[in-house]
């Protein structure tokens, strides 16, 4: 594993119950990110199979459930997905990397990276969008969320825990052309201004794409 995963898989691992506590209800304040969500779920189609990719504690995961998608979620941290198979006891829940998916070529109608690509290197990208691409179905989407920015925001010490990380933001132009480099063909571009009584201090980018 490399040095990134390895950094990432500790750092949720260690902040998941802390995590899963504070952001418990996050969706409900934010109208926008469900009415994406909702477009998402409407372009897959009911019943069309979607692998949530760095799910977490599967917020995002269930909701789509709950919208008809036939959703599975992958993690590094078991200790998120601890929280994930507990909040969410009807979908099914695995541990593994982004970089190497366990999905035949193809199987996929969707696929979704809900602010989960935010720790890998720029240069890495192709390699894991390359995979996106592999797993989904001709005509399956991607989903893709992110901070915009060009500085990266470090984390040191949340809650108190001995761990640090850094959340990379990226412009969407740039996100696009990596995508499309991949083999994607972009939809939509959405992004919003930040939510600054919610501590948001990036614009957030919504990135719909189809193979």
């Amino acid at each position: 594993m490399t040095d990134f995963l390895t950094t990432t898989r500790t750092f949720y691992d260690t902040i998941a119950e802390d995590y899963a506590e504070r952001f418990q209800d996050e969706l409900a304040a934010r109208p926008l990110e469900r009415a994406v969500l909702g477009v998402y779920a409407e372009l897959v189609g009911a019943g069309g199979k979607v692998a949530d990719l760095g799910c977490g504690p599967g917020r995002s995961t269930g909701l789509l459930a709950g919208l008809g998608l036939d959703m599975r979620g992958l993690d590094l941290s078991e200790s998120m997905l601890a929280v994930a198979r507990r909040e969410n006891p009807g979908i099914r829940f695995e541990q593994g990397s982004m970089f190497d998916l366990p999905f035949a070529d193809g199987s996929l109608d969707g696929v979704m990276c809900w602010y989960s690509s935010i720790h890998t290197p720029d240069a890495e990208l192709p390699r894991l969008f390359t995979g996106f691409h592999r797993a989904l179905a001709p005509g399956g989407h991607l989903l893709l969320a992110f901070q915009v920015g060009d500085v990266p925001r470090h984390y040191d010490r949340p809650w108190g825990h001995p761990v640090a990380i850094d959340f990379l933001r990226r412009r969407p132009e740039f996100m696009e052309g990596v995508l499309k480099e991949a083999g994607f063909t972009m939809l939509s571009r959405t992004v919003r201004e930040p939510h600054e009584d919610l501590g948001e201090s990036a614009p957030q980018a919504f990135l719909i794409a189809r193979r």
